[in-house]
Order: C-alpha cells, then structure tokens, then sequence
C-alpha cells in the first residue's frame, strides 16, 4: 500500500516538475522551439517520462494550458471579487481580462500555439469548429456572460471572441516577448472599457 501511494506521489511530482519546466522554458522561447529532451532535463526526469505523461509537445503545452485555466476557473468560481463572485460584471470583466493577459503573458504565445494547432489538426465531424478547445471555450463562455450581463443590448458572443481573439496575434505575441504584458493589459481594458460603457 505505501508502495502505491510513493509511486503516485512520484508521479505527481514529476507531473508538477514538468509542467513547471515547460513553463519556465516558455518564458525565453515558441512552444514550436522547445523540445521534450529539453523539458525533460529542465524537469530532471527521463525523456520517456514526458512521452508517457503528456504523448507529444502540444499534448504537453495543452496540459499546462489546462492546468493555468483550471487555476483561473477555481479563483473565478471561489475566489474573492472582482475575480470571483460578488462584484459588479464590469469589474469582474476587467478583473478576468487582467488575468487572462498574466496567464497569457507568463507563458509567452502558448495560447496562440493552441489555437494554431486546433486550427489545423483534423477534426472528427463531431469535435466542434477548428480553434474550439476546451481552456478558449471556458474563458470565451465566462467572458461572454458578463458582457451580456453588463450590456444585455451588445452581441456578447462575438465581442467576447474578439477580445480573447486579440491575444492570438503575431504582434501582439511579440509586444508580450518584449516585456509589454502590462501595456497590453491597458490597452485590452481601455478596449473593453469603451465596448461596455455607454
């Protein structure tokens, strides 16, 4: 029994240990310019054991995204305002912009590479449009909500994508690379700002 229970610790914390690597590597490089022998001796584990753990390179970049989005989604449900429950839906709004850029920033263009590659990986008839992967579909549903909350007069869903959508592209990847997470910050919540304020 404690045999099991060393080994699964083991495997938590080399899961941690790798994830945590990658996103150390993703603050100086492209996820498309990290291999896995490189997380594997960032992480001090054996090549074989990212390969078991995550399958491939954006099957790892997907699960640190995934892990950053479900640290995001328990401070939007249980977290103290404006993040989570209780503030106005303007509030919250910004409050989430302003997290999504730190979530997107520290991890340079991973939001970006997911996009790209769930743009053009082949999809079965019943997976959803290209680009729908399940940490966009979270953070496009939640930011969607409070415009419509905010402004039930606006077309909520579609602002919603081109907020987030802004962070996917090329220049603004490389504002982030140049250190300007915060400039981008400011300019998402002026742009926000003059779409819900009347």
């Amino acid at each position: 029994m404690a045999e099991g229970r060393r080994e699964r610790a083991d495997a938590i914390r080399n899961r941690r240990a790798i994830l945590r690597a990658t996103e150390e590597l993703l603050a100086g490089h492209r996820p498309e310019q990290i291999s896995m022998e490189q997380v594997a001796a960032a992480a001090g584990v054996g090549k074989g054991t990212v390969f078991h753990r995550f399958g491939s390179r954006m099957g790892l970049m997907l699960a640190l995204m995934k892990e950053r989005a479900l640290d995001l989604d328990e401070a939007l449900r249980d977290g103290p305002p404006p993040l989570g429950p209780g503030a106005p839906p303007r509030e919250r709004m910004l409050a989430f912009l302003d997290a999504v850029v730190a979530v997107v920033t520290r991890n340079k263009s991973l939001l970006a590479a997911l996009g790209h590659a769930a743009a053009t990986t082949p999809k079965a008839p019943d997976q959803g449009p290209p680009g729908d992967h399940p940490v966009y579909r979270s953070w496009h549903g939640h930011l969607s909500a409070l415009i419509a909350e905010q402004r039930p007069d606006l077309d909520a869903e579609l602002l919603a994508h081109l907020l987030l959508g802004s962070l996917q592209s090329d220049p603004v990847l490389r504002l982030m690379e140049q250190g300007e997470g915060q400039r981008l910050a400011d300019g998402l919540r002026e742009l926000a700002t003059s779409l819900v304020d009347h």
